[in-house]
């Protein structure tokens, strides 16, 4: 338990679970029924949106440990517990998904009207896997939690997305458990050598050189589909489209993070000496991501696919400053996950608030929405310019932070991330100079009405973090500036100097 003796973290990871229990035996009417599951879903993710609020408060910034530790013994006899913690690197991903869950039950208040006991249940249970995710500090419960995700994505993918939904839903189901399934054999592996799944006694005992390079790539396996990085990234596209508009802010705001975070809490500190002797294949990887990506979502006119496509490029820009091995890569690679985790979440309310009207993703299908909904157009025009990373928003600290790391490597590296700020500014403008400006030429845009206040109450919290994470950082990089620079003097320790031997590797 932690010092107070009071389990907070699996009071906050399972309480989604009981909302979704009682959910399940609402009875009654189908209007009713579907009012109740509305109403229980949004008050039991605002009362855990609440309690997540005390990590924030009574977290301890100075300290990299884990804290608000909680360990039951669940296998004593195969070293396996039910360990759970927060450090600097998940609590605030822990702030992020309690914070979207709300969001979205709003954003769906009125487009989902067809079982919408079983979507509010899926919701909440998507909801404790994620917490549940960045809170283990065992690796086998990490992994459970890893794949719990999947199923609650995969029916709100299946059942209330577009009309390719079944497709997109098992082409992201099979890509994640195909990597998924090669992580369990090295979780296998580590639990056969070390007779443990304690993530912190893994990282103490130290993985033998020879057998890094394959288990890293099995972790790897995993990590990249979940980025998703290039050229295991074909699946995102599909179920962003498809997916209704909660399901893609889920997506974009969250799942994409899995990967990411992976790779920091488990690939760095576990295999050190494959990491960076593979970090020229992720630089490779990340820059391909991040100029091809954006090249392609030049091309797009559904305006989910742009994004979807945008957030490739900018998940390339994370996994290429993690592997810089410095502070600046680390914590800019972190704080950039924060960041795409509000931006592009909102960008996606944007487009459904668009859809919820027209019924349409077409970006032919509109031009001069400013003239007849004024206030979406600012709020529209905020996330663009933040997803372009103009300075004063969120992503400008972040994109700004893996830059610089970059260019302690090798400035190529450095510019290849530059050129995805540049075009990710051709596209995001080509996208709101259709949809904004222009003439009104058709009826269905000039019958539009602006924001309702229940988007208003939707948009507010998310304007507020992408002007606060922009104008004032240190709020946020404080919180993980501790676990960051020890991870970053452990690495250096294992490889014998992170940087330099980062050097040696690339002059090879």
């Amino acid at each position: 338990m932690n010092a107070a003796g009071f389990p907070i973290l699996s009071l906050i990871t399972f309480l989604p679970l009981a909302g979704a229990l009682v959910i399940a035996f609402v009875r009654g009417e189908e209007q009713v029924v579907a009012s109740n599951a509305r109403w229980t879903a949004l008050w039991t993710s605002l009362i855990t949106f609440g309690l997540s609020l005390i990590l924030w408060f009574r977290f301890d910034r100075s300290s990299p440990e884990m804290q608000f530790v909680e360990r039951l013994e669940w296998l004593p006899d195969y070293g396996v517990a039910y360990g759970m913690g927060v450090d600097g690197l998940s609590v605030l991903f822990v702030l992020l998904c309690t914070l979207l869950t709300p969001l979205c039950i709003l954003a769906s208040w009125d487009s989902v009207e067809v079982r919408v006991r079983e979507y509010m249940a899926a919701f909440l249970v998507l909801e404790a896997a994620m917490v549940g995710f960045f809170c283990a500090t065992d690796l086998l419960l990490f992994f459970l939690f890893f794949e719990m995700v999947l199923i609650p994505m995969f029916l709100i993918i299946g059942i209330w997305g577009g009309e390719r939904r079944v497709y997109a839903a098992f082409k992201f189901f099979l890509y994640t458990l195909a990597g998924s399934l090669l992580m369990l054999l090295a979780i296998i592996f580590l639990w056969y050598r070390v007779g443990t799944t304690d993530i912190a006694a893994l990282v103490e005992a130290g993985v033998e050189p020879r057998f890094q390079i394959w288990l890293f790539l099995a972790f790897f396996a995993a990590f990249a589909v979940k980025v998703p990085m290039w050229p295991v990234h074909t699946w995102l596209p599909d179920a962003h489209v498809e997916a209704p508009t909660a399901g893609s802010v889920i997506l974009a705001g969250v799942l994409l993070k899995l990967g990411g975070y992976g790779f920091v809490r488990l690939s760095l500190p576990l295999f050190p000496q494959a990491s960076a002797e593979l970090a020229p294949l992720i630089f490779a990887l990340s820059v391909i991501a991040i100029v091809y990506t954006s090249y392609v979502a030049l091309a797009q006119e559904d305006m989910k696919k742009l994004i979807a496509y945008s957030s490739v490029a900018h998940m390339g820009i994370v996994t290429l400053g993690i592997f810089t091995f410095n502070h600046q890569g680390l914590s800019g690679a972190v704080f950039q996950m924060l960041a795409h985790g509000i931006v592009s979440s909102a960008l996606f309310l944007c487009v459904g608030v668009l859809y919820n009207r027209i019924h349409s993703r077409d970006i032919a299908r509109y031009g001069g929405v400013a003239k007849v909904m004024p206030a979406f157009a600012v709020v529209f025009m905020l996330f663009s310019m933040a997803n372009v990373a103009l300075p004063g928003t969120a992503n400008f600290v972040g994109e700004f932070l893996v830059i610089v790391s970059a260019m302690r490597v090798s400035f190529w590296l450095a510019f290849g991330a530059a050129l995805g700020m540049i075009l990710s500014a051709a596209y995001m403008l080509w996208l709101y100079w259709r949809v904004a400006f222009g003439r009104v030429t058709r009826d269905s845009i000039r019958a539009l009405l602006d924001m309702s206040p229940r988007e208003y109450a939707t948009f507010a919290p998310l304007v507020l973090l992408v002007l606060w994470m922009g104008i004032y950082p240190q709020s946020f990089l404080s919180f993980f500036e501790a676990s960051v620079a020890s991870l970053v003097e452990q690495h250096e320790a294992a490889v014998g100097g992170g940087a330099r031997r980062l050097a040696e590797i690339l002059a090879r």
